[in-house]
């Protein structure tokens, strides 16, 4: 029966015994100090340790230390570190970006309702400053020399004869600002003549005349109403897309230009210009009614969704997120734009069909 409480044979006594413990204590082989000396410096080499600290005999096994376990990357807490639910964050500083707008809303509400020739004031520098963030993008990315010059003088003189002169006074202006683009183009050499003018004939067209059709706008009798319901739908539509796409937006809308936007965005888009139409053609339009305000206000949803998507095409192309830095907030005065440009011809038409144009 075995007695030993580590569960080890017994050990026989007698002859037996003297037997069994020389078996047990044989000494072990020595070794030549130098040849010794050698592998032990060679096997501490190998292990990256320094020479005459490795294990003295070949069958001897070196201790081996626990490896510290590396720290858990900053954006990961232990596994049993419950995470609080994270919550969604608009890109963008949304103090700077409601300061920026209730002051821009504010020097825009005091021009119309002041002094509208102010107001127009407001639209030509606002062109000017949207042609030279689009040129400036153009040069740093493309190497897209677009003259700025003809553009910015033309630009300006475009919105006035819009509200001067009315639609005939902007087409031709706009006929005489392409001209001016491919003549002040000839004073540089012809490499890249083609490229640099057909951008600048496409930034006369998209920034300043579409922008006309604002100062078309405020040429009615109820001209500063006109311009406020144009404003007002398009800032309601942004913001019904941001809001209920933020909360429930699921299915993006167009993926490999705007990832962020979705269909139940436009749908809430929709929604919100249409109530807000409806209540602008009913009590600030003369002659408005509110059904008029429903088709108004899905036309603007629609414009200004294919004007912010038409300038992301524009800004991924160029493989930049903002056209510039001059609102805090909001990125640069183009990037205010993208929406508004194109709504402005939209609601000037519609507007024409509905009330007329006096």
């Amino acid at each position: 029966m075995n007695d030993s409480p580590w569960g080890a044979e017994p050990v026989p006594a007698g002859p037996a015994y003297d037997v069994y413990v020389g078996q047990q204590t044989r000494p072990m082989p020595i070794v030549p100090d130098a040849a010794g000396s050698d592998f032990d410096d060679r096997e501490a080499r190998e292990r990256g340790a320094a020479p005459g600290s490795g294990p003295l005999f070949r069958d001897e096994t070196p201790p081996q230390e626990p490896m510290p376990s590396p720290p858990p990357p900053p954006s990961q807490a232990p596994q049993d570190t419950p995470q609080p639910p994270q919550k969604k964050r608009a890109g963008r500083d949304l103090r700077a970006a409601i300061g920026v707008g209730v002051g821009l809303g504010a020097v825009i509400v005091a021009s119309l309702f002041i002094v509208k020739a102010v107001f127009v004031g407001v639209i030509a520098v606002a062109v000017v400053v949207g042609l030279w963030e689009l040129t400036s993008r153009l040069e740093e990315r493309k190497a897209i020399k677009a003259p700025l010059v003809p553009l910015a003088i033309g630009g300006a003189a475009m919105v006035v004869a819009g509200y001067v002169r009315g639609a005939e006074g902007a087409w031709v202006a706009m006929a005489l600002t392409a001209l001016a683009v491919l003549v002040w183009r000839m004073t540089e050499p012809p490499e890249g003549y083609l490229k640099d003018v057909t951008a600048g004939v496409f930034a006369a067209f998209y920034v300043p005349f579409l922008a006309t059709f604002v100062a078309l706008l405020l040429t009615a009798d109820d001209g500063p109403q006109r311009v406020i319901t144009f404003l007002l739908l398009t800032v309601v539509s942004d913001t019904g897309a941001y809001a209920v796409g933020w909360r429930f937006g699921k299915h993006k809308l167009a993926p490999r230009i705007s990832p962020g936007k979705t269909r139940e965005g436009l749908a809430g888009a929709v929604a919100f210009a249409m109530a807000a139409g409806a209540l602008c053609m009913q009590y600030l339009i003369d002659g408005g009614s509110w059904w008029q305000g429903l088709v108004l206000g899905l036309a603007v949803a629609v414009s200004a969704t294919l004007g912010d998507l038409g300038e992301s095409m524009i800004k991924r192309d160029l493989g930049i997120k903002d056209m510039g830095t001059l609102l805090p907030g909001h990125g640069g005065i183009m990037d205010r734009l993208d929406s508004l440009l194109p709504t402005a011809p939209v609601v000037w038409l519609l507007l024409a069909l509905f009330v007329g144009t006096g």
